[in-house]
């Protein structure tokens, strides 16, 4: 497969400013993450809030500036472009915000809304669109996800939350980018409609070859929607692997206890299914972690563990894990 986005040891740090008598401290969002994207992929992140998962998805697009590492676009290494070069090439990834209600500006009509990115980009010479071109990829555009041209000139408090999504997808297409970064773009819409969103999104991928990095924290919408998983914990990506095998097979304890926690269809069989509680909450990302940040809730761990930070590696072919027991995990 041919690989479209390369991250390399990606960090971002945040510098929390202390009082008087203190040091500013430093919060690692993003500790050290590596993973390839491949073309025609839909991979999902997943993991509880605060992991850094939406903040992953940012810093790979510069939203956010990367304290530390690689990020290749296609052939372009993103970190050596300077803020002309990185705004041309923003047409190639664009975002679908997970509130439907917060990023769409209420005093914009929605056709203005879609329209925006492609007037920028004629303003700044990058697309050669007249305005009656524009009005027309606007239409265009709301009717391949599922609305009418009629509404061009409403605003988007006349529309549901289902809908306004549905808006944010238009826009993000505006611009016929290569790469989506869907930051849990279902999680505040109704359950009925999530299924609507999830096979707007599928069918816009087979239609336009996009590529998805969907982020989620409901592990019954990634397994409906992704191609690969990556599990994060405190900021590091502590297992990734094809879906189906991640699922058939989790070799991380914390990946297995998400797991566990996944509603099954079958009464029967969730009667009889076990649970994993994990202890205690999710540590602190401010300061330094020694040993496996997953030690101290962690139904597994022994005294390496408690010593020595396990590596992402590849264990088996495409499969991924970082932990010292992933062998004995996987036949659990």
């Amino acid at each position: 497969m041919q690989t479209l986005f390369r991250v390399r040891n990606l960090k971002k740090y945040f510098t929390l400013k202390g009082s008087l008598w203190e040091k500013p401290q430093v919060l690692r969002a993003v500790d050290g993450v590596s993973f390839d994207l491949y073309e025609g992929e839909t991979l999902a992140v997943v993991g509880e809030s605060g992991c850094g998962k939406s903040t992953l998805a940012r810093t790979m697009i510069r939203l956010h500036e990367p304290t530390e590492g690689e990020l290749w676009f296609e052939d372009k290494n993103l970190m050596n472009l300077d803020y002309r070069s990185l705004r041309k090439e923003r047409r190639n990834f664009q975002m679908i915000f997970q509130d439907p209600y917060a990023s769409l500006n209420p005093r914009m009509t929605i056709g203005a809304i879609i329209a925006e990115p492609m007037e920028i980009f004629c303003r700044y010479g990058v697309l050669s669109l007249s305005q009656g071109e524009i009005r027309e990829r606007v239409s265009e555009l709301l009717r391949r996800v599922g609305l009418s041209p009629s509404f061009i000139n409403r605003y988007p408090h006349e529309f549901s939350g289902g809908q306004r999504q549905r808006i944010g997808i238009a826009r993000a297409l505006a611009l016929n980018p290569k790469l989506i970064l869907c930051d849990e773009p279902v999680s505040a819409l109704d359950v009925s409609i999530q299924s609507q969103i999830l096979n707007l999104l599928e069918e816009l991928q087979q239609e336009l070859k996009l590529t998805y990095l969907f982020i989620s924290h409901d592990l019954a919408v990634v397994k409906h929607i992704s191609s690969r998983v990556a599990v994060m914990y405190l900021g590091r990506v502590v297992e990734l692997a094809k879906s189906q095998e991640l699922y058939e097979r989790p070799s991380h304890p914390y990946t297995r206890a998400l797991l566990s926690d996944v509603p099954i269809p079958d009464p029967r069989l969730e009667r009889q299914r076990k649970r994993i509680l994990l202890k205690g909450d999710v540590p602190s990302p401010i300061g330094e972690v020694k040993g496996c940040p997953f030690k101290d809730r962690c139904y597994m761990k022994t005294a390496i563990c408690e010593e020595v930070l396990p590596p992402l590696e590849e264990k088996t072919p495409g499969h991924f894990v970082a932990c010292h027991h992933w062998e004995k995990c996987a036949e659990m």
